[in-house]
């Protein structure tokens, strides 16, 4: 039997909804006839329509949570409504924070298989994934056999987020159960990245530093290479576990994931782990004084010298220009 519904866990910010929501939607959409939102906060009906143009019907809403996490309650409602008799085909989970908690809490709860990782999907009789395995090197396929919809939880800039153009989605409201104790955290406070430059996992250009920059002070060289180029700096996990920048700049495996048109790695010899976040750049450009560094197996462009040279150099070229 074909897929019929799909629904996805949708996440939104005061700025509307999350990217990855919109990449999830637009693969949902492709996969099956019905696509459904599940989401919450106090402005799900403002985004209603944002949902609608990415080919979203209805979108369930489980209601203004407060200060509670939204992962006991959001699992616990989509458990209710799969025992009431409402399971879609499908549920696909942003891999995120939020998104994560509420895989593992609605498998406990709903007793269902959950595939993580995955970074495509083929539709059919049923949904097979595709899962990154040795960095990225091999691409594992799996499937589920048993009953019941299998939670799917993907990961960023696997889907090109592409609308639609749909009528506003109904909104349905999404009751939650007696969560008795699992919902005793809350949110006391709120910290946003500080940042003059774009996102740096939606940024068109990202420049990347990485321990051959030789001490913290000189990744003021990315930084600036960066808003000359109207990018985001980015970092290696060495740097980022050194403490030379925050854990939010980190590139890589257990960083962001990115897609940018121009990736400008500096310094950086290529882990593996790096590169599985970073390779499906458009134009990858490499400066690394080893000219063996794995790094330029998969640049476009690579340079092989000294970064502490080349970049003065190209910092002071586009200044000029």
């Amino acid at each position: 039997m074909a897929i019929d519904k799909i629904w996805v866990v949708a996440e939104a910010t005061d700025a509307g909804l999350t990217t990855i929501t919109l990449e999830l939607l637009t693969a949902a959409r492709s996969l099956a006839s019905t696509v459904e939102a599940v989401a919450w906060g106090p402005n799900t009906s403002s985004n209603a329509a944002q949902l609608g143009e990415y080919g979203v019907s209805t979108v369930h809403d489980v209601g203004d949570l407060g200060t509670a996490l939204p992962g006991a309650p959001v699992a616990a409602a989509i458990a209710a409504a799969i025992a009431a008799g409402q399971a879609p085909d499908a549920i696909l989970i942003p891999t995120s924070y939020d998104g994560r908690d509420i895989a593992g809490r609605l498998s406990a709860r709903a007793d269902l298989p959950v595939l993580t990782n995955i970074t495509g999907l083929v539709g059919g009789d049923s949904l097979t994934t595709q899962h990154p395995v040795f960095g990225g090197a091999q691409i594992v396929s799996a499937r589920f056999t048993g009953q019941g919809p299998g939670i799917y939880v993907i990961r960023a800039k696997s889907f090109a987020p592409e609308p639609s153009g749909g009528a506003p989605a109904a909104v349905s409201s999404l009751a939650v159960p007696d969560l008795g104790a699992t919902n005793g955290a809350a949110v006391v406070a709120r910290h946003v990245e500080e940042r003059t430059g774009p996102k740096l996992d939606e940024a068109p250009v990202v420049v990347s530093g990485g321990r051959g920059l030789g001490e913290q002070a000189n990744y003021a060289m990315i930084e600036e290479l960066a808003k000359l180029l109207n990018g985001a700096p980015g970092a290696s996990r060495a740097i980022v576990d050194a403490g030379w920048v925050p854990y939010a700049n980190q590139v890589g495996q257990t960083g962001k994931t990115v897609k940018p048109n121009v990736y400008l790695a500096c310094g950086i010899s290529g882990a593996t782990q790096h590169m599985v976040g970073m390779k499906g750049s458009k134009n990858i450009i490499a400066v690394n004084k080893d000219a063996d560094a794995p790094i330029f197996t998969i640049a476009d462009l690579g340079i092989v010298g000294d970064v502490h040279k080349v970049l003065p150099a190209l910092i002071e070229a586009l200044k000029s220009r």
